[in-house]
């Protein structure tokens, strides 16, 4: 059953411990192994591949079927119906439309004296996208990643997912993905996929950065390949946090914390309240839920670990909690959110109002659904276009720029003893007297 407390003090100690659920998990075997598989991936290529997905998935593959082939891409979209295939081509667009709007300006600026500043966006060459496999499919995963690495407009998009159990994958992600503008798709999954976009095989190219999410295997690949490449960010498992009054309907509540909740056994579902009487009605409507639920087992096992009813004794209150908290989803059903919403300081992605269930982001509103987890919102952002870009500093002096400052870069450069940098500007400032 959900927990319901009051406490203040005991809140902020149960929010902290849901908050470090998996990095408080000894992972120390799971590291020894990743590193192995990424190691071994670096040196034998195609080959290491070819063996953990025999291993791992249970498929004996050769090189030439890691690739999805053009006859697979186009029998997907006979395996799906119709409804299907508009609703990912309406998702398409929207999340396409709102990530136009988030492409970064390069720009320059003249100043005084000739000198010019600025600075210009370029996209990386490779984008590596991972889609997981296992409990689902996940077609919101492929737009969600591909979308923002299209419109920053990366020349090569390369995508990398688990096979199923007959080596097939899954239709919807593989329509999603064409929609989508990805082309080079491979049936291979957990940390031997990110090695292979990492370092590159004979089959898979080097890719610059790896986004998407994954398992602690994924997860901790992702972390010892970061230098060689870019990542998005160290995903952990999805959390929820609720902030209700009175006003709130307990069925609705009920039904966000569970969507959540069915995610993954360490999912966090969380009610911050004011009103004592929806707390119980949120409890009560919970168990009720899920007593024909699908996916009962994994779901309760979240409930009862991390779940959790909050009663405060005001709505100042929660948002001190729920920024303690950072959520990466933070849902406001409460009278007047935008009220509220001026004490968020830190959340993933805030949905406002009793009409916005997160399942509207996660799928169709635009705004990314690939969020900072585990407290990451406190510094960290949503998976955008600028995760697919980097930016290049212009800078350019005329003569008379530099001879105007080149004594207080000369007094700069010696103070860190590096004659040479002063002399640079010293030989350039002489030759003009």
């Amino acid at each position: 059953m959900l927990r319901i407390i009051e406490r203040q003090a005991e809140a902020q100690a149960e929010l902290q411990r849901i908050s470090n659920r998996t990095t408080d998990n000894d992972i120390q075997p799971q590291e020894a192994k990743v590193r192995e598989i990424i190691a071994t991936v670096k040196s034998d290529g195609d080959r290491a591949l070819l063996e953990y997905t025999k291993k791992f998935d249970g498929q004996s593959l050769n090189a030439e079927q890691l690739k999805v082939s053009s006859s697979e891409l186009d029998a997907a979209y006979r395996h799906i119906s119709q409804d299907l295939l508009h609703a990912i081509q309406l998702a398409c667009q929207k999340i396409e439309a709102f990530h136009r709007q988030r492409v970064p300006k390069s720009w320059v600026k003249f100043e005084d004296d000739g000198v010019v500043l600025g600075k210009r966006y370029t996209p990386v060459e490779r984008a590596g996208l991972y889609v997981p496999g296992g409990r689902a499919a996940y077609p919101s995963t492929v737009l969600m990643n591909a979308i923002p690495a299209k419109v920053a407009q990366v020349p090569q998009i390369v995508m990398v997912t688990p096979p199923g159990s007959e080596g097939e994958i899954n239709p919807a992600v593989l329509v999603a993905a064409q929609e989508a503008g990805v082309k080079d798709i491979y049936r291979i999954g957990g940390a031997q996929a990110i090695g292979a976009l990492a370092y590159g095989t004979e089959t898979i190219p080097k890719v610059d950065v790896i986004t998407g999410p994954g398992n602690i295997y994924v997860t901790l690949a992702k972390k010892m390949v970061y230098g060689t490449v870019g990542i998005d960010s160290l995903a952990g498992p999805s959390e929820v946090l609720v902030i209700a009054d009175e006003y709130a309907n307990p069925v609705h509540v009920a039904a966000d914390l569970l969507a959540q909740a069915e995610h993954d056994p360490l999912a966090a579902a969380i009610l911050l309240t004011t009103d004592s009487n929806l707390a119980r009605k949120v409890q009560t409507e919970v168990s009720r839920q899920l007593t024909n639920h699908p996916r009962k087992i994994l779901t309760e096992k979240a409930i009862a670990h991390y779940g959790l009813i909050v009663i405060v004794e005001s709505l100042e209150i929660a948002a001190e909690l729920s920024n303690l908290f950072a959520p990466e989803h933070l849902e406001l059903e409460v009278e007047q959110p935008w009220e509220l919403i001026e004490q968020i300081r830190h959340a993933g992605a805030i949905f406002i109002g009793n009409s916005t269930p997160e399942a509207v982001g996660d799928y169709l509103a635009g705004p990314n659904h690939t969020l900072p987890t585990s407290g990451a919102a406190r510094y960290a952002s949503a998976l955008g276009v600028e995760t697919f870009m980097k930016h290049s500093s212009l800078i350019e002096y005329s003569s008379t720029a530099l001879k105007k400052m080149s004594s207080t870069i000369q007094i700069l450069a010696q103070a860190e003893g590096l004659p040479s940098h002063a002399d640079s500007v010293k030989l350039r400032t002489e030759k003009q007297e």
